[in-house]
């Protein structure tokens, strides 16, 4: 009797207008790079640009502060950013902040490069650290540089000429300069003014499109690295890595010469490879290696030969400057320092002689076991000791125990407590003298 009732407040409910639907909330995905440029810092950075794609992101914010670092990485990430579905900003923040050497690739990469006050950017000119480089090698990777920067700067409308400029002649440039010579699009304080100074710009994207940015009451999604980039992160330092390769090596070095007791060998099996994993992201000089391998087979001679110390100081030194050429990177934050390389070398060389020296004085040492551990023996007659054939036999006591004693052959007799030497060992019965 109630259906009539409900049919016609259905009916009446389909007819009546659907509420407005307030628009969807504009995301922004936040990345932070404030390290080097390396092999990691691209796997994070093509992370964050497929993470903000698979959640339709308006655009990646791009947080960074880096002296530079690998170009083979940067040409990674400029690739991904060109062809990132989704706009990137990459916002040098906070202020003191620089992007250096690939740091300004990056930069001039974005879809919308921006920049806090008291920032700065350039010095990208190419390094080739502990190489000499003739002037034919010079303009080559100079101009090959220059190039890859004109390739997308050019496309991103911005000044090709004063970019290419912090290339060849390593200008940096604050942020109010930046953005007077045409090189930055915006300079604001924090991420909510450059959000706020960006929303309805019309951008132009690497392939030609246009997009309008809507940041309209947008929401900022921070993306942190990963506990695996953060601990890869780490493994690229290379002063890291040498203390790693030193320290497992001295472990190792103990294990062999204390066998059994498993953890130190274990222990500096590990620290061994995590150091050699850190340096393969790294540009390692093979010169190097071959000074660290020379250094190695100088100690063992050492310890093998008494060279008077001459071949274990050629040892250290080979394994110092091994250490301090062995990372070969574009700026200092990326190699060894002399320092770290100095301690770790002198370090292992003493470390390495002290143990061979207490292994020498270990095969020295006298026998403790046997007979023949009793020859050289001070003791204390507790009976007078006869000449060979008169009764009774005399009687010493040798660390803690008593022994039958005779004399050699025509020594006058010895009275008790006199201290004595063990000449010989027959049985039972040790021939003293005094």
């Amino acid at each position: 009797m109630f259906r009539t009732p409900i049919l016609a407040v259905a009916a009446l409910a389909l007819l009546l207008p659907l509420p407005a639907q307030s628009p969807s909330t504009p995301l922004v995905v936040k990345l932070t790079i404030h390290d080097t440029i390396q092999p990691i810092t691209a796997e994070y950075l093509k992370r964050g640009l497929d993470d903000a794609a698979s959640r339709n992101a308006a655009a990646v914010l791009i947080s960074m502060g880096t002296p530079g670092g690998l170009l083979d990485s940067t040409r990674e990430m400029v690739a991904a950013i060109e062809a990132s579905p989704v706009p990137v900003i990459i916002f040098i923040e906070p202020s003191g902040s620089r992007a250096g050497s690939a740091g300004f690739f990056l930069l001039e990469a974005a879809d919308v490069a921006a920049m806090a006050p008291g920032t700065n950017a350039g010095a990208a000119h190419p390094i080739l650290e502990g190489t000499t480089m003739d002037p034919v090698l010079k303009e080559k990777i100079e101009n090959d540089a220059a190039a890859f920067l004109r390739s997308y700067v050019q496309v991103r409308g911005r000044d090709a000429k004063d970019a290419e400029d912090a290339v060849r002649n390593s200008k940096s440039f604050s942020e109010s300069e930046a953005l007077k010579l045409n090189l930055i699009d915006a300079v604001a304080p924090n991420d909510d003014a450059l959000l706020a100074q960006l929303n309805g710009k019309t951008i132009k994207r690497f392939n030609g499109a246009s997009v309008t940015l809507n940041f309209a009451h947008a929401t900022i999604d921070p993306l942190p690295p990963s506990t695996r980039e953060r601990l890869l992160t780490r493994l690229t330092s290379p002063d890291l890595d040498v203390l790693l390769l030193i320290c497992g090596g001295l472990l190792i070095y103990l294990e062999f010469h204390v066998p059994g007791t498993i953890v130190p060998g274990a222990l500096g099996t590990l620290m061994v490879l995590l150091a050699i994993f850190g340096l393969n992201l790294l540009p390692v000089q093979h010169t190097a290696v071959l000074l660290l391998f020379a250094a190695l087979a100088l100690m063992v001679l050492e310890a093998k030969f008494a060279s008077h110390g001459v071949l274990g100081v050629a040892g250290i030194l080979c394994l110092v400057f091994g250490l301090a050429t062995l990372v070969n990177g574009p700026s200092p934050e990326m190699r060894v320092h002399f320092g770290v390389a100095a301690g770790a070398g002198v370090g292992f060389g003493v470390v390495t002689f002290g143990l061979a020296w207490l292994a020498f004085k270990a095969r020295q040492a006298k026998r403790l076991t046997g007979p023949q551990a009793m020859l050289g023996q001070s003791a204390v007659t507790m009976t007078p000791v006869l000449p060979t054939g008169e009764l009774p036999i005399g009687q010493v006591e040798v660390r803690g125990e008593i022994w039958k004693a005779a004399l050699p052959p025509n020594a006058p007799p010895i009275p008790a407590g006199t201290a004595v030497t063990v000449r010989a060992v027959d049985g039972l019965t040790l021939t003293v003298a005094p």
